[in-house]
């Protein structure tokens, strides 16, 4: 399990991870990743997870940045012919 943020992984062995709500950012380019999974996990719930959806070629490096410089967790990522999936749990405040 990937529990801590920094020490998030490719989880592409694995099928799924439970998430609570869902974000499609496909084709969106940065910073509008970033903005919309910020509008998503305010109105979640401490706690709840959110899986997002990227092609933004630096959504790695975009996600990471901001787990790291927020409450929120990474808690683990894939990326399968060129789809980013981030699972991401919603952190106080």
């Amino acid at each position: 399990q990937y529990t801590h943020r920094r020490g998030a992984r490719s989880m592409a062995a694995e099928s799924q991870v439970d998430y609570d709500q869902d974000l499609d950012a496909r084709g969106l380019n940065c910073p509008l990743p970033i903005l919309r999974t910020k509008q998503m996990l305010r109105d979640m719930t401490e706690g709840e997870s959110l899986r997002v959806s990227a092609t933004d070629p630096h959504a790695l490096i975009d996600f990471q940045g901001f787990c790291d410089r927020s409450a929120h967790e990474l808690v683990a990522y894939d990326e399968a012919e060129g789809v980013f999936t981030f699972w991401l749990r919603k952190g106080p405040g």
